[in-house]
């Protein structure tokens, strides 16, 4: 994966964009019952409603598709994470479209378009329930995220070479949305989504990021049908070197990180836990792979790699993993 560290070069206009069709759905979902729906007397408080299924937006290119791509964003934010970047520059979902995968993009269960339920809030704010038992919902703040996305050390200071469009800033903070995460299961309900959703297209790529890094993990652990491979974009999480492999025996996986890593305390410790599962997994029989950008001489990618100045080049080499990796096992 030899490439050069220069900045992305110019790319003429592509043209227009065919597709076949596109489209979008929901995956999952159950029904609640329940008595506090609502505290507005426009609206009847006891009722039903449909909680925990998927949103999914599809595009199919024209001609032979390659392999279907699943994009899975992270804390804090929603499938627009893989469209077009905050200064305008093409996204992931056109790119792999373009590049002959149909792709599809999620909202994690209770967030964005995949809907949540209301009862526990409206329960105390009735004062049928008590305070402590509002769920857990939170926002990650500019100058907090500013670090956990290693544009630099503290807010506003960046990290010498950095790649993210930091001048586009205010379209980037404008993505992010409150997070129910700790209010969920474990594992989450995306994941079990995540693997009808596979079943459904009938094989596809599970691409996450961060938060979501560790559920195509669990989705394979759930079953293997469905699932033809798994990028895990600077996840949170890899499984524990300890847990079993099997599910991941013979399965292609990368595991990719960008620049900066060993310099913040919060993600030193996940490549150095990823290291180790991709060294377990392979030692089990499995077919995993852990690529740090710098080690092949692009430098200044930000946790954000998917919209910083180089993102179609990071791109191309996902493209190029999938091709020899994914697409010659399912075929």
């Amino acid at each position: 994966m030899a490439v050069s560290a220069a900045a992305q070069a110019p790319r003429p206009d592509p043209g227009p964009l065919t597709i076949a069709r596109q489209g979008s759905f929901f995956i999952g979902g159950r029904e609640v019952k329940s008595e506090t729906l609502s505290t507005l007397p426009a609206y009847a408080a006891a009722g039903t409603i449909t909680v925990d299924q998927m949103y999914v937006h599809y595009q199919i290119p024209a001609g032979t598709p390659g392999v279907p791509i699943t994009l899975i964003h992270g804390c804090c934010l929603t499938g627009k994470t893989w469209e077009t970047t905050p200064d305008g520059r093409m996204g992931w979902d056109e790119y792999f479209v373009r590049h002959g995968h149909p792709t599809y993009v999620i909202d994690q269960v209770w967030r964005g378009r995949s809907a949540a339920d209301p009862s526990a809030i409206n329960s105390v704010r009735s004062g049928k329930a008590a305070a402590d038992q509002l769920p857990t919902v939170f926002a990650a703040g500019h100058e907090s995220a500013w670090a956990i996305f290693r544009f630099g050390k503290e807010y506003p200071q960046l990290m010498p070479g950095m790649r993210f469009p930091v001048a586009a800033q205010a379209e980037f903070w404008k993505q992010m949305v409150p997070d129910s995460l700790n209010s969920l299961p474990t594992p989450n309900p995306t994941v079990p989504a995540l693997s009808e959703l596979a079943q459904k297209i009938g094989g596809t790529v599970l691409m996450s990021h961060s938060q979501s890094g560790i559920y195509p993990f669990q989705t394979a652990v759930l079953g293997r049908k469905g699932v033809a491979g798994i990028v895990s974009i600077e996840p949170g999480a890899c499984p524990a070197p300890a847990d079993d492999m099997t599910p991941y025996v013979g399965l292609p996986i990368l595991v990719l990180f960008g620049d900066y890593v060993d310099e913040f305390p919060r993600w030193a410790p996940r490549l150095k836990n990823c290291r180790a599962f991709v060294a377990a997994a392979n030692a089990y029989g499995g077919k995993a792979e852990l690529l740090v950008l710098p080690d092949i001489g692009i430098k200044g990618n930000t946790h954000m790699l998917m919209q910083d100045d180089n993102n179609l080049d990071i791109a191309d080499i996902l493209l190029d993993w999938i091709g020899k990796h994914v697409t010659a096992a399912v075929q």
